[in-house]
């Protein structure tokens, strides 16, 4: 089974979910740019930057698992992004969906997104990615291996990527768990953060 191969270490599960293809309501979209997030001090993967740091909480439960649900959250409140949990049932981990290429439906995704931009960068950014698609707060921990699924996800043969820090984030935000796909324009452009650590200190 598909989902198998994400109940493993988050950046394992993330370089996996390169070039498979999500189906969200009349919109298909190929992965091109993913980031690892792990879980508490006390699991296999701290990470200070993930919102499973402090532990259990009713809004992060999703990514304790199983493999394979679906973690949705706001970013500041306003835009829906999507994480798919891995690791093992109680462990967590998740990676989040950075950007796409949209391959089918492309004119239901301009519609969601209410604006004209260029295809390049329809689902660029985790916003824009979940916008597009049609993802929102209500589809949080549903199985995304579910054949009657609104939203699902069908992993390919596994696409070598390019690793870099991930966006966004302050707090170990030097770690290279963002991977994407080399000669996409959908990928995002990165910006150090001016606070982020030296490469390597928060491995």
């Amino acid at each position: 089974m598909d989902v198998l191969a994400l109940a493993d270490d988050p950046v394992a599960a993330a370089r996996r979910l390169l070039g498979a293809r999500v189906h969200g309501r009349e919109v298909a979209a190929t992965i091109v740019e993913v980031e690892a997030y792990g879980g508490p001090p006390d699991g296999p993967w701290p990470d200070p930057a993930s919102h499973s740091f402090r532990g259990p909480r009713l809004r992060n439960t999703v990514m304790f698992g199983p493999a394979g649900r679906l973690y949705t959250y706001r970013s500041h409140g306003i835009h829906v992004c999507a994480n798919v949990a891995c690791g093992d049932d109680g462990t967590a981990a998740a990676v989040l969906l950075r950007a796409a290429v949209i391959d089918d439906g492309e004119p239901v995704a301009r519609r969601r997104r209410g604006v004209t931009p260029a295809p390049r960068a329809l689902a660029r950014g985790p916003g824009n990615l979940c916008s597009a698609l049609g993802i929102t707060m209500e589809d949080n921990g549903i199985d995304l291996f579910a054949a009657d699924s609104p939203i699902r996800l069908e992993l390919g043969v596994p696409i070598p990527g390019i690793a870099g820090p991930r966006v966004g984030v302050s707090t170990a935000a030097d770690r290279a768990w963002r991977f994407w796909l080399p000669d996409h324009p959908e990928v995002s452009a990165y910006r150090r953060s001016p606070r982020a650590p030296v490469p390597g200190s928060s491995d």
